[in-house]
């Protein structure tokens, strides 16, 4: 397993674009917004996800296949597709071949918030720094592909799933999940993701919630907490770092 964690340790700086540079602090500042657009947004890297995320998706997948929890890995909400890439190296790595890893994006960018039920996504949603600068985190299908195909992980196992999550998470030809990685910000999307995959999680499998701490500037935290107390969910909301959380299914 050595040469394995060699190369995912590996992978992740690549992915990450932090090989010869450190990723930026996190923090609230200006500073870090510019150094956060200079190296994410304009820089090479195929993921925005800080290491402590990369390392949480790992640790998840790692635990699933070592206690045999049945399923898929899905991630909804993928823009360059760094995370998922990240998934399907995993599986690879770890001489996994009968688990899938599913794509799910609109590959168009986030959807318009209403901005009545949801002023602060419809505000972020439509301010200059989200529409010119972050180009509404708008990455086509093929070119999602090209970078999966660029770290030589574009097989028969990754599928992809394009639309708004409402549409094609439903109805989606998904078995079973064993891990499931909601990154779609707003609170719709998150909704929309728990409702169309959560029970096709197995018991023992894992939520992540890349935006839970984000209530800055969405309500994904309010899709999350309404979700868990109407399927009276009390499996313990584990933190990643201040933004991100997961949990495991217990029953």
């Amino acid at each position: 397993m050595m040469s394995a964690e060699l190369y995912l340790n590996l992978l992740k700086k690549a992915l990450t674009n932090t090989i010869f540079t450190p990723e930026p602090t996190r923090d609230d500042s200006p500073r870090f917004l510019y150094k956060f657009i200079e190296h994410y947004i304009k820089g090479s890297a195929v993921t925005m996800l800080p290491m402590a995320r990369l390392d949480n998706i790992q640790n998840c997948i790692a635990d699933v296949v070592e206690r045999q929890v049945p399923g898929d890995l899905i991630e909804t909400g993928v823009w360059r597709g760094g995370a998922v890439i990240f998934m399907r190296a995993v599986l690879k790595a770890y001489g996994i071949t009968d688990r899938r890893v599913w794509v799910a994006d609109s590959f168009a960018g986030l959807p318009e918030p209403d901005a009545v039920l949801f002023p602060i996504e419809a505000k972020f949603h439509n301010a200059p720094l989200v529409r010119e600068v972050y180009e509404n985190f708008a990455v086509d299908l093929e070119a999602v592909k090209k970078n999966f195909a660029s770290y030589g992980l574009l097989d028969d196992s990754v599928r992809f799933l394009r639309g708004w999550f409402k549409d094609t998470l439903p109805t989606a030809p998904i078995e079973r999940l064993a891990v499931m990685r909601l990154d779609g910000d707003f609170y719709e999307s998150t909704a929309d993701a728990l409702a169309g995959l959560y029970d096709k999680l197995s018991v023992g499998g894992y939520v992540i919630i890349d935006d839970y701490g984000e209530d800055g500037w969405n309500y994904c935290n309010r899709a999350v907490d309404e979700f868990r107390e109407a399927r009276q969910i009390a499996d313990p909301l584990v933190r990643v770092d201040d933004k991100c959380c997961y949990w495991q299914r217990t029953n």
